[in-house]
């Protein structure tokens, strides 16, 4: 029997389209990071760079573009081919901004597509342990300042935690005085001393002084308590329903990466982060880690830029502030 030609053809792509697709990856995945070696952010990518290499059995180079916003990392990823060997890995710091630069000539919704997320780091409140503060947890707390608005201070060191003590203050119905602090050391040393009342702060660079019992721990603000920190409770559970902030660090590619690619990448990530060891690190880090689908990470960067764009309107916070 004459096999027609038209099937032929078809058969033949779809032949080259299964193997195009098994080929995956067939030479070396750079990783784009837009922060300097040694933070959270490399670590992270390090981390997941070496469980990569092992799992597709080719090298992950971890290229490191430092700039303000990850401007250079973003630059080079969105306008790399969308083949699945230039990625961003990056945190919701970069990739979620609610007051993108001028000089940012790209989108975080339509210029990349979302693979996952890998780790989620808390923000925790935490107040001095001198009185009469000492004594309050969150619920005492949100009573005392609602009795004495702008009188309760809290310490903050950026644009980040500045948002989300603005959104305690919405979600809780009280004024809360920002004072800001150019890094969260002196911060934390001014809240050691009592110089403020209370501060918002990554819970990695809390544990050592909640641990030494030098402040005290009010909620961490992820909607899971964090296994660094599990005696801390969330301030959702606290009382402020629904309320979450966190930093995650994930991956996007360049937009048009083709979906069997994605999925491909998305697996790698899962198992990555399903590894005891590597849960390990990411404890020693501050951090827990965080599973998403493609879908679910997509929608956690564009649900982000929205409520904190509302955040940072409502309260009148410049990116400077």
């Amino acid at each position: 029997m004459k096999i027609p030609l038209r099937l032929i053809v078809m058969a033949l792509g779809c032949f080259a389209a299964n193997a195009g697709a098994q080929a995956y990856p067939s030479r070396p995945i750079r990783f784009v990071v837009g922060y300097a070696p040694g933070g959270n952010i490399d670590v992270t990518a390090r981390i997941l760079a070496s469980s990569f290499t092992e799992q597709f059995g080719k090298t992950v180079i971890v290229d490191n573009r430092p700039a303000v916003h990850g401007l250079i990392s973003g630059s080079i990823v969105a306008k790399s081919a969308p083949d699945g060997y230039t990625l961003l890995v990056g945190s919701s710091g970069q990739m979620t901004t609610s007051d993108p630069p001028a000089d940012m000539h790209y989108d975080y919704v339509k210029s990349f597509a979302p693979v996952g997320s890998a780790q989620i780091s808390p923000y925790v409140m935490i107040s001095t342990v001198k009185p009469p503060i000492a004594k309050l947890n969150l619920n005492e707390l949100i009573t005392y300042a609602k009795q004495r608005p702008g009188q309760v201070t809290i310490a903050h060191s950026g644009y980040g935690t500045r948002l989300v003590l603005e959104l305690v203050n919405t979600m809780a119905g009280i004024k809360l005085l920002p004072v800001p602090y150019k890094g969260g050391a002196p911060a934390l040393t001014d809240l050691i001393g009592g110089q403020v009342d209370t501060m918002m702060t990554q819970l990695a660079a809390a544990t050592g002084a909640m641990r030494d019992n030098r402040v005290k721990g009010l909620a961490v603000t992820t909607l899971k308590r964090s296994s660094v920190a599990p005696g801390i409770p969330t301030f959702d559970e606290s009382g402020l329903r629904g309320f979450e902030a966190g930093t995650f660090v994930g991956m996007i590619a360049p937009a048009g990466t083709p979906p069997a690619v994605i999925r491909t990448l998305n697996a790698a990530i899962l198992r990555a982060v399903r590894t005891p060891a590597i849960q390990d690190k990411f404890r020693e880090m501050g951090a827990d880690t965080q599973e998403t689908t493609p879908e679910q990470f997509g929608s956690m960067i564009r649900g982000d830029i929205v409520k904190w764009k509302k955040v940072a309107q409502a309260a009148g916070v410049q990116p400077d502030e």
